[in-house]
């Protein structure tokens, strides 16, 4: 696995997470199963390594990034590469539980937490679980 792979910049994730928390807010709202499509395939790119570098949020967060000239401080990708895992299940949670209201709000919400965390405190939930998990292994 080569450098590149293991680091991203921080603005392109925050800028992925924002426009998650926009497609999600919106499905919600909407409810165009377009919406929940696009996310399921961003979040499958994402959350491979050989894939991501087709991710379409990824990629339009890195334009805005280099156009804007956004800070590039870097960050370790394994847990971000969890994180994106996580979302893929709860974007498949919300496809299987499409007919269920509550049930597709209730995960629509959740992940639309984290994006918000993410996006706007750059707090990344998952990379919290990833980590703890990595520092219970190793004992």
């Amino acid at each position: 696995m080569n450098h590149v792979a293991l680091t991203s910049s921080e603005s392109k994730i925050r800028l992925t997470a924002f426009f998650v928390l926009l497609f999600i807010l919106t499905y919600l709202i909407t409810r165009n199963p377009w919406l929940i499509l696009f996310l399921l395939i961003d979040f499958s790119f994402r959350s491979t390594p050989e894939l991501a570098k087709y991710s379409p949020l990824a990629n339009l967060s890195g334009l805005i990034s280099k156009t804007f000239r956004l800070a590039n401080k870097p960050v370790y990708m394994p847990p971000k590469r969890f994180a994106a895992r996580i979302g893929l299940l709860f974007i498949i949670t919300i496809i299987i539980a499409q007919n269920s209201k509550p049930g597709t709000l209730i995960l629509g919400s959740t992940i639309a937490l984290f994006a918000a965390l993410e996006s706007l405190a750059g707090f990344c939930t998952a990379c919290w679980i990833y980590s703890a998990f990595m520092r219970l292994r190793s004992h």
